[in-house]
């Protein structure tokens, strides 16, 4: 995973590892959005995570990022030890964003239930 952000980075046309992070940050936020935009759609929170996982796993660093680089995709590389590392960080970000999504619903719910009241 190592040269990931600069990789990042390098899409951009900079060398800078906090630039590269800046975007990963602004990507992260998109896609925590998105995931709440999702649970419209997808009921069980669970479930949803995993499959957002993997789908922005698929489109993140198996598809746009290297096409972005020139390289093609990298879908036949998709089980290699890099890659799968890259799909538990995806797992683990996407759990991350349900947990939190779910904390913040609940909390919406009690401080609404308290307003009415």
């Amino acid at each position: 995973m190592q040269g990931m952000i600069a990789m990042l980075a390098g899409t951009m046309g900079s060398e800078s590892i906090i630039f590269g992070w800046m975007i990963h940050m602004m990507i992260s936020v998109i896609f925590g959005v998105a995931f709440g935009l999702l649970t419209l759609i997808i009921q069980n929170i669970w479930i949803l995570a995993v499959v957002f996982s993997v789908g922005i796993w698929i489109i993140g660093p198996l598809v746009i990022m290297p096409m972005m680089m020139g390289m093609g995709t990298n879908l036949a590389n998709a089980f290699t030890p890099d890659q799968l590392m890259s799909l538990v960080t995806h797992l683990f970000f996407s759990f991350i964003v349900a947990i939190v999504f779910k904390l913040l619903a609940k909390k919406n719910t009690v401080h609404t239930k308290t307003v009415a009241s």
